[in-house]
């Protein structure tokens, strides 16, 4: 696997080229790149399989170097040393990263993904999801879903609820659609924090547009417009009060 190394670190870009040599004998090393501009024109060149790209540079982001792609082959594996924002639009975009300092198990788990088959329609879906993303000025737009068959692209609007299944995710849309997905509703809780979606329950998230009544009865429970009836729960309540007066003035 032809791979090149952009990060504008000596020390990041020394410690992944050795973690590599040393655990994948069969990746071939291309180059190293410091810049924006030395990375694009490494790419461009030498047309790799896999890079790995820093998203904070001198003179821009990772994000600059990819869109001066029209069509992007290669596999990325995002290096990042901050829990920002891009991060999450990463993770809600199915993308792969790693975080500085490198560290070595994390590193070979990435590149072991990384040499599944590259499908290129799954491949443009979560670039498509990352540019909305960073484009809607830290207000998540889209996510990537990631079914037992295949990936479905969401707009978050779209999302009325989520339910948990174990370790399950059952999402209800406004089309009517259920998509289920192999991840803890934990997971999407984290994902989606400040897009719109609350926790009201152990078991049950919902998209606060959605809403229509809260009920004080029955120990609690959100009339949701699609006529869901979801509990909440007493721990929860005062939060989800508050939520939903905030939603009120914004």
């Amino acid at each position: 696997m032809n791979t090149v190394i952009i990060d504008d670190e000596a020390s990041v870009r020394n410690s992944i080229k050795t973690l590599l040599t040393e655990n994948f004998p069969d990746i071939n090393i291309l180059c190293t790149a410091g810049s924006v501009e030395e990375g694009f024109s490494a790419v461009s060149h030498h047309k790799p399989d896999l890079v790995f790209l820093d998203i904070e540079m001198p003179d821009g982001t990772g994000f600059d170097l990819l869109k001066r792609f029209s069509d992007i082959t290669f596999k990325v594996i995002f290096v990042t040393g901050h829990q920002e924002y891009a991060l999450n639009a990463i993770k809600v975009s199915a993308l792969d990263y790693i975080l500085k300092p490198v560290d070595n198990d994390e590193l070979l788990k990435a590149v072991k993904k990384a040499r599944e088959i590259i499908n290129q329609e799954e491949q443009h879906l979560k670039f498509q999801a990352l540019n909305e993303n960073l484009q809607s000025k830290k207000v998540l737009k889209r996510i990537i879903l990631h079914t037992a068959d295949q990936l479905q692209l969401v707009s978050v609007s779209d999302i009325i609820r989520a339910e948990a299944d174990s370790n399950y995710t059952f999402f209800r849309l406004s089309d009517g659609k259920k998509v289920l997905v192999s991840r803890t509703i934990k997971e999407f809780e984290n994902l989606l924090s400040g897009s719109g979606m609350i926790r009201v329950h152990q078991s049950h998230l919902v998209n606060i547009n959605y809403i229509d009544r809260f009920f004080k009865k029955d120990g609690g429970y959100l009339l949701l417009k699609d006529g869901s009836k979801i509990p909440v729960s007493p721990t929860l309540k005062k939060q989800v009060l508050q939520a939903l007066n905030e939603h009120l003035y914004e």
